[in-house]
């Protein structure tokens, strides 16, 4: 499991990195690359935008805005293991790019990560709740005092801001932290063991 975060914490900086490759190569080419990767609402020509519009940025000062905000909570889902870490943010990219593909004005391209950092920060929070687990209950506690304040970005504030990408990244956090699977508490499966041996049933 300690190798499975490692693995995954340093997927997280990888992709970080890649964003900023991709804004490095994209800033001279005038936001090409934007427009070709980001989503377009209700374009049906590159649903496989979902996926890459996260890694795609409006300029330096958008991708600065999401760098930290993404490393710190893409660690702390990481922190679960790589494989749970893809899968929440498999959910995350997909939901959060669904709502804005559908909801967003007609024409408008939207790129950035915003949509990833929320999805990170709903499950943090929601898996503290359901796992019960210390570490997950004082990940939750941490993410909410110095994140808590994330939430309002769900709502249309400022022009430009991609609140569709923000309330349905948040969304799919939560979904990804209510349909993966718990983790087994330690010492969990020799109590079932031992309820089977005796013709019972061990529940968490």
């Amino acid at each position: 499991m300690k190798q499975s975060r490692i693995t995954a914490i340093l997927t997280v900086a990888g992709m970080l990195a890649a964003m900023w490759v991709l804004e490095i190569l994209d800033t001279p080419l005038g936001g090409h690359l934007d427009r070709q990767f980001g989503i377009q609402a209700r374009n049906t020509d590159a649903p496989w935008t979902v996926l890459t519009a996260p890694f795609m940025h409006g300029n330096f000062a958008h991708l600065i805005g999401n760098s930290l905000p993404f490393l710190v909570l893409g660690a702390l889902v990481a922190f679960s293991g790589l494989g749970r870490f893809l899968l929440t943010t498999l959910i995350v990219a997909v939901v959060s790019g669904v709502g804005v593909w559908l909801f967003t004005p007609a024409h408008v391209v939207t790129v950035g990560a915003s949509g990833l950092v929320f999805g990170y920060f709903g499950y943090t929070v929601l898996r503290g709740i359901i796992e019960r687990r210390t570490v997950d209950i004082v990940i939750m506690i941490c993410v909410v005092i110095f994140y808590g304040t994330m939430i309002w970005g769900v709502l249309p504030q400022h022009p430009g801001v991609s609140w569709q990408a923000h309330l349905f990244g948040f969304l799919g956090g939560l979904l990804a932290a209510y349909t993966l699977p718990r983790r087994e508490r330690p010492g969990a499966a020799n109590q079932r063991s031992v309820g089977g041996a005796q013709g019972g049933y061990y529940a968490p």
